[in-house]
């Protein structure tokens, strides 16, 4: 943990007891202060459920980022937490997960606690006909927190009024996918370590869960946005609208990521999803056009950074993943301190 974090995050406990900040920094341990830190975040968080990034306000996020750079840490040093030990983790994924589910799974079990659950409907009592709230009100009796997949947008808002315990919502349809965002920032701020930055948003606008929820937290944070979409698939003017308004964020909409290659400090693609065109030629033509090359990357600064929520397809040529630029890995591997950081901050005591 460097001396900026560590101030950042002392600067609350200061105020809190009243000490001299410099010469408590001189006579207490680095791993002391970590654990106080840590334990003031806990104090601090009143959230119940984490169901949206529109829950959540600036401080909020910065205080997940702080504990999740203690997460990370913790990992990084092979240091074994029983934070959640005897605490029970419910991953419901009523549609297939890969890395959300798995990185759940294994946040969940460093912090000690035990998971159980199921990646998809099939086999469950759901199958033969038993309702949602049914299904998370049984669980419920089982579990300490549900994290929850569901194809029904409000699904997981549903949940968390139904059940007396913490729900994180994991993605319901194409609403809301907060951890993602928050991983998402957490390698923009690991990287950068501000947000006053530009970054461009390029490919299926429209359709990406990942890029609604992602775009009003980088308004909140106080990005330059820069969007970047094929005709059709730009994100919904009153998206851009709300955020403009409420954050007084500064976006520019582009139809050519050539425009600005060499400005942004950060380019977050999603692919083009191919379901949703019917003409072959049209569709090839616009893959081309948003396909991140090692010629495009070139030309990018050279501590800029390439994300992508994955899994791809052809977006990024598998060419550009030994470039210094191309973080999408490392950014699905943050999805464990980040989620760490959730789990201890609804179920710490």
């Amino acid at each position: 943990m460097n001396d900026w974090n560590i101030k950042n995050s002392l600067g609350k406990l200061e105020l809190l007891i009243h000490i001299d900040l410099n010469l408590f920094m001189e006579i207490i341990s680095k791993d002391i202060l970590i654990f106080l830190i840590n334990f003031l975040f806990l104090m601090a968080w009143d959230k119940k459920s984490l169901i949206s990034i529109r829950d959540l306000d600036r401080g909020d996020i910065e205080d997940i980022l702080e504990q999740s750079k203690i997460m990370h840490d913790l990992l990084n040093k092979k240091k074994k937490t029983d934070m959640l030990r005897d605490k029970v983790v419910a991953l419901l994924f009523f549609e297939p997960s890969t890395r959300t589910m798995m990185s759940f799974d294994t946040a969940a079990k460093r912090l000690g606690a035990t998971t159980i659950g199921f990646s998809s409907s099939k086999g469950t009592s759901v199958e033969k006909g038993e309702s949602l709230a049914d299904t998370v009100r049984v669980i419920s009796e089982y579990a300490d927190l549900i994290a929850i997949r569901h194809p029904l947008e409000g699904s997981a808002r549903y949940v968390s009024e139904i059940v007396d315990l913490p729900v994180i919502n994991c993605g319901d349809g194409g609403n809301q996918h907060p951890t993602q965002t928050l991983l998402d920032l957490y390698t923009i701020w690991r990287h950068h370590r501000r947000f006053d930055i530009d970054v461009c948003l390029m490919g299926d606008l429209k359709h990406a869960r990942t890029m609604k929820s992602l775009f009003y937290a980088l308004g909140m944070m106080g990005a330059r946005i820069h969007l970047v979409s094929p005709p059709g698939l730009e994100l919904s003017p009153w998206v851009v609208d709300e955020v403009t308004d409420r954050f007084d964020a500064k976006i520019e909409v582009h139809r050519d990521i050539e425009e600005i290659i060499d400005r942004i400090d950060v380019l977050y693609s999603v692919r083009i999803q191919k379901e949703r065109f019917t003409d072959v030629t049209e569709l090839s033509r616009i893959e081309r056009s948003y396909r991140i090359k090692e010629s495009l990357v070139k030309r990018m600064k050279e501590n800029s950074i390439i994300m992508h929520p994955l899994p791809r397809v052809d977006e990024v040529d598998t060419g550009v993943d030994g470039l210094p630029q191309a973080v999408y890995f490392k950014q699905a591997g943050y999805g464990v301190p980040v989620r760490m950081a959730v789990l201890s901050m609804l179920l710490g005591d």
